[in-house]
């Protein structure tokens, strides 16, 4: 089963150009890209655009193209740490400084290349339109934070502000022209250092009697601990949605396609070049400047602080019965069932066949006319027709068939929500029923947290003063659906536990592999295989904000590696949109949901197969 290029669709083809012309602006080849129909966000190494329609409507297009950019050069341009730094602690300041960095981030890039602003600036017509810009009469109608960050992506570009948003901000123009009319000179000057422009721009703010002088002092750790309480930090705000809300569908592809499925040669063909090139100039114009930009930025620390946890005493391992009232859990059972009954044919027709394989393997066979062993009863009409013959023996044969176990880890994050936990569920069911004929023993595991946003963990955290890079801040909740000894038929209804809303919250993916394969690696049976289905990596709004961005992420390499070198336990990852390969050495990236049942199958057919060779993924695939 193999998905070549050439039988991609067009869809399938932008967003694979749209992924690796992201990565190329930002500068980030690790840049994960979700399409879905969640609000665009960036966090950390995580960007989120709308999903485009199945026949590539031109208005989608064009959307996608100017919230990629956007996205793209914020993540190159804008630091988030030295961002909470400097931001006004007070709401209309701070709303009105977000746009003002925003218009800058944009300007950079819109600046440097003609496809970039023509994408940025149909984005912004059309957003401008949506919001009833052009509807705007009265000073008192217009939101000032819109029209300031209009005004100075003017200033900044020399590119007018969009028809449908210019009657609304020539009611402010003048006087804001007068007022900060030096300023605006000042800002054009220092757009390269974020630094200094940021000083820029909170001087027009008090010039235009918009700033607060107490809202003028620096961000205190305090300071930042109360706005993370109430709003957690600049990451989540710049992204504009729940840190873990991602989107159903994502993009897979490699870098190296990135020259198909788009039209736009500016975007997708020349912004890598284009800006590498001018990376090399703006690290000569900032110099010392720059580093000093960034001193938050722990990415490529040499000493990395190891992992913890803050606290543990708020973590738990609960039997799905436990979260769900039975008339409750009766009902997403009912639930699944429904489900299920669309899927059957082709899931079961994949399992009666991985079913076929393994039953192969378990044949019991014989070894016959032997000396010794058991006696052939068969062969007894021999002694009558002929007693000077030997009586015949048989030996059964060994079987290549090892005992074996299969644990299903399974991510039970928010960004799952809807098909994919369905078809994830689904799969799990079938799959427990196949194993479990061919008297393979499996267990079924989700991971999540208490809460959003920390939880009591958190609220420990804070109640102690708020300790810098304090480790893991959230409740972990592991989920045991089908312990490894049930039959099926005692776990079936705990299975639809993964359709009841509002438990799936983060996912924090290093300590749920470290606890699957803590169970695992305690069976008796000689054969222990651990399958990872996740759909994205580690998010937790409560730990990264407070720890190095690439916290989480660092743990989850330092578990897989360690289990795949130390370990006799089997490990293999199925990502669906996410592009697990990065991170596990026998993985499959699937692009729908849909083709989940199949890959587990083909996976586990392959696993099974003793006389067949290990293969990589990227060979399968």
């Amino acid at each position: 089963m193999a998905f070549s290029k050439d039988k991609e669709t067009p869809v399938e083809a932008f967003k694979r150009a749209t992924t690796s012309t992201m990565r190329a602006m930002s500068h980030d080849k690790e840049l994960e890209v979700l399409f879905g129909t969640d609000q665009p966000g960036l966090i950390s190494h995580r960007a989120r655009v709308t999903n485009p329609g199945r026949d590539l409507p031109e208005g989608d297009i064009h959307k996608i193209r100017g919230q990629s950019d956007s996205l793209a050069l914020r993540k190159r341009y804008h630091d988030d740490s030295l961002h909470s730094q400097l931001v006004p602690t007070g709401s209309d300041a701070r709303a009105m400084f977000d746009a003002i960095e925003q218009a800058r981030v944009e300007a950079l890039g819109s600046n440097r290349m003609q496809g970039v602003s023509d994408n940025l600036y149909r984005q912004l017509d059309t957003r401008c339109k949506e919001s009833g810009y052009d509807r705007v009469y009265d000073k008192t109608d217009a939101p000032l934070s819109e029209v300031l960050g209009l005004l100075v992506r003017e200033k900044l570009t020399g590119t007018p502000v969009p028809s449908s948003a210019s009657n609304m901000v020539d009611l402010w123009r003048a006087e804001i022209e007068r007022k900060g009319d030096e300023d605006f000179q000042q800002l054009i000057e220092t757009a390269d250092d974020q630094t200094a422009f940021a000083a820029a721009a909170k001087q027009l703010l008090r010039d235009l009697d918009l700033y607060d002088e107490q809202d003028g002092m620096e961000s205190t750790e305090d300071d930042q601990g109360e706005s993370d309480d109430g709003e957690q930090d600049s990451e989540a705000e710049s992204s504009g949605a729940e840190g873990d809300d991602e989107a159903q569908d994502a993009s897979a592809a490699e870098d190296a396609s990135a020259q198909e499925g788009s039209g736009d040669d500016s975007t997708d063909t020349e912004a890598g070049e284009t800006l590498e090139q001018e990376s090399q100039s703006d690290g000569e114009e900032a110099g010392q400047d720059r580093k000093a930009a960034y001193p938050d930025d722990f990415r490529n620390s040499i000493e990395e602080e190891a992992y913890k946890a803050f606290t543990t005493e708020f973590d738990e391992v609960v039997q799905a019965l436990d979260l769900c009232e039975p008339e409750e859990l009766g009902r997403l059972r009912h639930q699944l069932d429904q489900q299920l009954s669309t899927m059957h044919t082709l899931v079961s027709r994949l399992a009666n066949r991985l079913q076929r394989k393994l039953q192969a393997q378990q044949n019991r066979s014989w070894s016959f006319d032997l000396e010794e062993g058991m006696l052939d009863a068969a062969r007894l009409s021999r002694v009558v027709v002929d007693p000077l013959l030997p009586l015949s023996f048989k030996q059964e044969q060994d079987t290549e068939f090892r005992d074996t176990v299969v644990t299903l880890l399974i991510d039970n994050s928010g960004s799952m929500r809807g098909r994919p936990i369905s078809i994830a569920a689904v799969c799990a069911d079938i799959l427990a029923r196949t194993l479990e004929r061919c008297s393979v023993k499996v267990e079924i595991l989700g991971f999540t947290t208490r809460a959003w946003k920390g939880g009591q963990s958190r609220e420990k955290w804070l109640e102690e003063g708020k300790n810098p890079n304090p480790g893991r801040l959230n409740d972990l909740r592991h989920i045991v659906y089908k312990p490894a000894d049930h039959p099926y038929r005692r776990a079936k209804q705990s299975l639809g536990l993964m359709l009841k809303e509002g438990l799936l919250k983060e996912n924090i993916d290093g300590e749920g592999l470290m606890w699957a394969h803590s169970r695992i690696i305690g069976r008796p049976e000689q054969r222990r295989i651990l399958m990872v289905i996740s759909d994205g990596a580690p998010v937790d709004d409560s730990t990264l904000s407070v720890n190095p961005g690439n916290y989480l992420d660092r743990h989850l390499r330092e578990v897989i590696n360690w289990i795949e070198t130390k370990s006799p336990v089997e490990l293999i990852a199925i990502g669906i949109g996410h592009d697990v390969t990065r991170y596990y050495q026998q993985a499959v990236t699937i692009i729908d949901a849909e083709q989940l049942g199949g890959v587990m199958m083909e996976q586990l057919a392959d696993l099974f197969d003793e006389n067949k060779p290990a293969k990589k993924a990227a060979d399968r695939w």
